[in-house]
């Protein structure tokens, strides 16, 4: 059964104790004061929740306090909870919709993100799943791209379509596709290169690729997946925007979770961009991956254990 590895609330221990953490303590004092609002909102800014999603849900909770429906700081912390939960929920989706002969995903990211490690737990996460799995090696500008989906490929005992290093990424999809439906697989991963040097070379190179994809099968891609390192807080969010603009980004995935202290950034991904959430690398190992779930991510942030 998948699923042996870190689960997404234990992945959130250093996001909890550090800024979550005060957040809780904060919810300790008395009473409601002007300093507790201030606190709050420098807090929830600190752990990367994001200046927009922070000022809507704090002078909505100010707003409550004035109508008289929040008068102690166990209601406000309740309150905070219930409006973050909502934030995520209001966007969350699930993976995949949909029945079809062959699912097609485009992964993005840039390098150094944990897209290929990313890569190789999703594929594991089908393959667990019963589906017959094939990667795209479509970031061709890298040899060493190439040779890490190959290695993780072998680890999860998968196949990969791939072409020398230089080739042309649209060729390498084209095969794949004819490659995925001529051996009746199930699920046809393609990663792509991750190189942020312009928007315009971006957008010229990943909307060749979704191109080719729309063309040889319909709807594809199905998912187009971001993977964002968790750890990199507000700079996962402009790089976000950065993918959605060149190729329509229809989920996250958030990398490094367990490694950061600034998991709130989930939030602003949602409530600033509109993008769910998909999965959580949860670890290092292949196993430490999860189906992100809104109300386990909200309720670890707000756990009280040490």
């Amino acid at each position: 059964m998948f699923g042996r590895g870190k689960g997404l609330g234990s992945s959130l221990t250093k996001t909890r104790q550090s800024f979550f953490g005060r957040i809780a303590s904060l919810f300790q004092e008395q009473q409601i004061t002007d300093d507790t609002w201030d606190e709050l909102e420098m807090l929830l800014i600190q752990a990367d929740v994001g200046i927009k999603v922070t000022t809507d849900v704090v002078e909505s909770l100010r707003d409550e306090a004035a109508a008289g429906r929040l008068r102690t700081p166990d209601q406000l912390n309740a309150a905070l909870k219930e409006h973050l939960l909502e934030t995520l929920q209001r966007v969350q989706r699930p993976y995949l919709q949909g029945e079809r002969l062959l699912n097609v995903i485009m992964v993005v990211g840039v390098n150094g993100s944990g897209k290929t490690t990313s890569i190789a737990k999703l594929a594991k996460y089908h393959k667990e799943r019963g589906q017959k799995v094939l990667l795209a090696a479509a970031d061709t500008f890298r040899a060493a791209a190439i040779d890490q989906l190959k290695i993780w490929a072998d680890r999860v005992g998968v196949e990969v379509a791939a072409h020398q290093p230089g080739a042309d990424p649209g060729a390498v999809v084209y095969d794949a596709i004819f490659a995925a439906e001529s051996r009746d697989m199930d699920v046809l991963i393609i990663d792509t290169a991750g190189r942020l040097h312009t928007k315009y070379n971006l957008m010229q190179e990943l909307g060749k690729l979704r191109g080719v994809a729309q063309k040889q099968v319909h709807q594809a891609p199905h998912e187009c997946l971001l993977v964002l390192d968790a750890t990199t807080g507000q700079n996962a969010l402009n790089q976000a925007k950065v993918f959605t603009e060149a190729v329509g980004v229809t989920g996250t995935v958030l990398a490094k979770l367990d490694s950061t202290a600034k998991g709130g950034m989930v939030f602003a991904v949602a409530g600033e961009l509109g993008l769910p959430v998909l999965f959580a690398a949860t670890g290092e190992t292949i196993d430490d991956w999860a189906e992100f779930d809104p109300e386990v991510f909200v309720d670890a942030l707000f756990e009280t254990r040490a």
